[in-house]
């Protein structure tokens, strides 16, 4: 049997240490102990010199200081070596993360590929018996949502989304969301986000496929299409892999508004609002028929660009999602982040500050009493670093800060502004079913097809 530290202490303990002979941990068998104990780690898409987004990558180099790396898989052969070479090329290197799982059994999968891939990849991670990190945004469609919780339940395995705002950022979001639910600034707030707008570039030319790209792979679920540079590098701009800034800095924004609105496990009822969409989208597009593969759009960018959002929620509270919000009275205007304003006043946060009048106005007892409050909030540990709360939630098995119940409630919401937009009229949303009220058209963007050997069985 291999014994580690952890075991002897753990089993010494229950046996009320009964051993007559003291046990010395010699510094030769902590150096053992700490190599056998580190969890294995495997990294699914890393991104990299050919890319826009390197988030998986830096999530997995995150992820190694607390085990170890053992495995990569990209199916970008440049990425995939580009990551390999910082561990000096010692990693299991893989194109098809299903090859992956059969040759390997990492304690703990890191998942940064583009935003279509997440769901199928984290599902199987889970029945492989991992553990699961994976980038936000989690979910393509709403239904996604349903299946990765469902699973996620089901395996008891620790899941983190990577919406580092919950953990990072000096606490700021921690201490709004905090200083919201003690009722400082009333009972009743709303909440309006910023979040940028998106590009709206195209259409453009198809390329010839890398020889080192797997392009194929790459696509998987989605429609076939015909490689373009735009399109693997700038996915988040793509409807078929991503959902704009909705999906974005959506998941960021939306999901600290919901926490501290007290609609976390809950959702809106109702959505409606106006946006811009790309000039290669004509007007009352049949976005059903093409995210299942039926029509097509050229090719260029086809996510909203412009938009303005409301959302309600149960508790009456409001939640304004705009690019950019400005008030008519030219005093409130930002580019990114949330405004809470309840009867008794207002903050303003975003990642560089946390600001107003109730904010200025608080007691070295207040600061005291709210830091309380953050670790309160924080599930009892001290915020800081999200990775670091992932791993210490392995060691007693509770899920981390952003665990996949709330997240697919903020997802959903995400979801909901999009396909507003596509339908361009309000939509009534029932959060306890979740589900629409007697909305086929709406509830037929709930989903969509997989393209076949891609098929997903929950």
């Amino acid at each position: 049997m291999k014994t580690t530290r952890r075991d002897f202490l753990k089993r010494s303990a229950a046996a009320g240490a009964i051993a007559s002979v003291p046990y010395i941990w010699t510094s030769a068998a902590a150096r053992a102990e700490d190599a056998n104990s580190k969890r294995t780690i495997a990294a699914i898409g890393v991104g990299g010199s050919r890319g826009r987004y390197s988030r998986g990558g830096t999530v997995a180099r995150q992820a190694s200081k607390f085990g170890q790396m053992i495995a990569v898989c990209d199916v970008d052969d440049r990425h995939t070596a580009e990551f390999n070479k910082a561990f000096d090329g010692k990693l299991t290197t893989y194109r098809d993360y299903r090859v992956l799982f059969e040759k390997e059994k990492p304690d703990v999968v890191t998942i940064g590929t583009p935003d279509h891939w997440h769901v199928p990849i984290a599902i199987a991670a889970l029945r492989a018996g991992c553990d699961v990190y994976c980038e936000k945004p989690l979910t393509l469609t709403i239904e996604e949502g349903f299946q990765i919780r469902q699973v996620v339940q089901e395996t008891g395995h620790v899941f983190q989304v990577g919406t580092q705002q919950r953990s990072e950022y000096h606490s700021q979001f921690l201490k709004a969301v905090a200083f919201i639910q003690s009722g400082r600034i009333g009972k009743k707030v709303n909440a309006y986000l910023a979040i940028g707008g998106a590009p709206g570039n195209g259409p453009f030319e198809p390329a010839d496929v890398p020889e080192d790209l797997d392009w194929e792979l790459w696509l998987g679920p989605a429609p076939k299409k015909d490689y373009l540079e735009q399109r693997r590098k700038m996915f988040r701009w793509w409807f078929e892999y991503s959902g704009g800034k909705m999906t974005d800095w959506g998941a960021h924004h939306i999901d600290i508004a919901q926490w501290a609105l007290g609609c976390d496990q809950t959702g809106p009822v109702t959505a409606k609002g106006t946006g811009v969409f790309p000039s290669i989208v004509p007007e009352n597009f049949q976005w059903d028929a093409f995210l299942n593969g039926k029509i097509d759009l050229p090719n260029g960018y086809n996510t909203a660009t412009e938009f303005s959002i409301d959302l309600t929620f149960p508790n009456g509270s409001l939640m304004t999602v705009t690019d950019h919000y400005s008030r008519e009275d030219g005093k409130t205007d930002f580019g990114n982040g949330i405004l809470f304003e309840g009867e008794d006043g207002h903050i303003f946060v975003n990642r560089g500050k946390l600001e107003g009048q109730p904010i200025k106005d608080l007691t070295e007892a207040d600061h005291k009493e709210l830091d309380e409050a953050v670790v309160k909030l924080y599930k009892g540990k001290q915020p800081g670093s999200h990775m670091g709360n992932f791993f210490e939630c392995m060691e007693d098995r509770q899920q981390p800060i952003s665990d996949v119940v709330t997240h697919v409630r903020t997802m959903t919401s995400c979801h909901l502004c999009n396909i507003t937009l596509m339908l361009g009229r309000e939509l009534k949303w029932d959060p306890d079913k979740e589900q629409f009220h007697d909305d086929p058209q709406a509830t037929a963007l709930m989903t969509r097809a997989r393209r076949k050997p891609y098929l997903l069985d929950v």
